[in-house]
């Protein structure tokens, strides 16, 4: 008995038949997917300037979506595949965060959103990841530099993590519902992440001579970036004063105890060296970035900006 080719006439020709029905019910969560914020409550909260919102949101959306990026590039280059899918996990979630935040942005002030051609079915939040200058990102300096070996990782993900989840922890209060609500799942996923990160340094730090040296100097070449991640810009201040962010400064104290603790059970002395300074008084949150910035953007926009008019 032989077997000839599936007809492709046949019902069963194609495992992907059953994808292109009209039933919505066969996708877990509804087909909502072109609005992440559908359902949600928009309404801006009294009391605060759309733009300021709308600045904050692109801050807390570039950290995470640029971050993102620089972690999901160890798909595949992580020591073994746990890894490899560890990292990609981080990497999702953050983006998932920007996607929310982006379209937050978006929707408190529509005037953010980069112009595309008429008929562009680009969404909002896509046209603020994909079609903004690296002077119009937000974010801050140590999620944009270029990534280094696998301690360097772990030492970017520990910092930033661990101020991110003490700032997502006070935004869960945030009078803005959105913010509210995005901050309630990120600190399930930030705890995740700053966990991971500490596990790593603990293990690097008590592990080979080489491995050891390697942390080190990854939290050496980081730490002057670190302060940008606990400094209060005046859109924060402004935000944190209505009521629906929260100033950086204020996690300043507990981020110390944190990393204090994982230092001292590592073993490894907190770096001497001083804060990178902005130009003129800009750092990142006001547009002043590295030349990393500007490559990255290249790469993670060419092909959405070669087809504005292109639906995914």
């Amino acid at each position: 008995m032989s077997h000839g080719a599936p007809d492709p006439n046949d019902a069963h020709g194609s495992v992907f038949d059953g994808l292109l029905g009209s039933d919505d019910s066969q996708w877990a969560f509804g087909t909502a997917f072109e609005d992440p914020l559908a359902g949600v409550d928009v309404t801006m909260p009294e009391g605060v300037a759309p733009a300021a919102l709308a600045t904050y949101c692109l801050m807390l959306a570039d950290d995470a979506l640029v971050l993102s990026h620089r972690v999901s590039e160890w798909c595949s280059n992580a020591p073994d595949l746990e890894e490899d899918i560890a990292l990609a996990n981080i990497a999702l979630d953050l983006l998932g965060q920007a996607r929310l935040l982006l379209a937050r942005a978006a929707a408190a002030d529509a005037s953010v959103v980069p112009s595309l051609p008429e008929g562009s079915p680009v969404p909002p939040e896509d046209a603020l990841a994909f079609f903004r200058e690296a002077g119009d990102f937000r974010n801050v300096r140590m999620a944009e530099v270029d990534h280094g070996d696998f301690a360097h990782v772990v030492c970017r993900i520990l910092l930033f993590s661990t101020v991110r989840l003490a700032l997502l922890e006070r935004l869960r209060g945030s009078r803005d519902r959105v913010l509210a609500a995005v901050a309630a799942k990120g600190v399930k996923e930030l705890a995740y992440h700053r966990d991971y990160a500490g596990r790593w340094f603990l293990t690097l730090a008590q592990g080979t001579e080489e491995s050891r040296r390697r942390l080190v100097a990854a939290l050496d070449d980081l730490w002057p970036l670190y302060p940008e991640l606990l400094a209060t810009h005046d859109v924060e201040d402004q935000v944190a004063g209505a009521g629906v962010g929260v100033r950086p400064a204020e996690v300043a104290d507990e981020v110390e105890v944190v990393l204090e603790q994982v230092l001292a059970m590592s073993g490894v002395e907190r770096p001497e060296r001083r804060a990178l300074a902005g130009v003129r008084g800009r750092t990142g949150r006001d547009g002043l970035h590295t030349e990393a910035l500007s490559r990255m953007l290249a790469e993670m926009q060419v092909v959405a900006r070669a087809h504005p008019m292109g639906q995914w």
